[in-house]
């Protein structure tokens, strides 16, 4: 059976991999004010692009130009999960660490595989408890990235756009819906990465995963709100 190209890199990575936990590296301050946490998949890992083009990496690093003293985040995050297996990444981790700032970015594997949206609400809604509790339990210290939507990637081509963005949006309703309920700051990056569709720099070498320009728009895009968080 020939298994296409996309399913290779959102899914079967996903059973082959174990639990990626990625330390800061020392382009950071040593000891640094603020600790950050990034969980997530693909997009948070930075699949296809060099660590310092990481949207949690480049937002550390835009809020210390704002005079935030920021660490590089701790990242739990690999190709191919989805929530459930987001959830059992983070357990397997170990990690019982307490940060300032904690994002998650998560749904598009949900998604891509046809799994329930029923199902994709409950495991949200127990990674946002996780998250908080990452945040000592401060839902103020927790955000949440919109899902992006890939059928504007080159490598979609021949795939129902509207039907992917229909079912991105069904998705993420359901995460802007328990973050409000849970009182947690969603940033809305999907419009970004419908736009980046006539700008093949915005993507990276596969054509599917994002570069680091368009992943810088991601920061700019959450730089308000994880200062406001911080600043709390």
């Amino acid at each position: 059976m020939v298994i296409n190209k996309i399913t290779q890199i959102l899914v079967l990575v996903s059973f082959l991999a174990s639990t990626h936990y990625d330390m800061p590296e020392d382009t950071a301050p040593k000891t640094s004010k603020y600790s950050f946490l990034s969980l997530g998949d693909s997009y948070t890992i930075g699949e296809s692009v060099s660590e310092s083009d990481r949207w949690s990496v480049q937002l550390a690093g835009l809020l210390r130009k704002d005079g935030l003293d920021v660490g590089n985040p701790d990242i739990i995050a690999k190709t191919g999960w989805t929530t459930s297996e987001l959830q059992t990444a983070i357990k397997a981790s170990g990690n019982q660490k307490t940060y300032n700032l904690v994002s998650l970015l998560i749904g598009v594997n949900n998604q891509y595989r046809g799994q329930s949206q029923d199902t994709y609400r409950t495991e949200f809604r127990e990674l946002l408890q996780t998250a908080t509790k990452f945040a000592g339990g401060k839902t103020a210290h927790v955000f949440v990235l919109s899902i992006p939507d890939w059928g504007y990637s080159p490598y979609a081509v021949g795939q129902s756009k509207a039907r992917i963005a229909q079912e991105i949006d069904q998705f993420n309703a359901i995460a802007k819906d328990e973050c409000a309920k849970a009182t947690i700051a969603f940033v809305d990056i999907t419009p970004l990465t419908r736009a980046a569709s006539t700008d093949d720099k915005q993507f990276a070498s596969d054509g599917l995963h994002y570069s680091g320009k368009q992943m810088k728009l991601w920061a700019e895009k959450a730089l308000a709100t994880a200062k406001e968080s911080l600043q709390k």
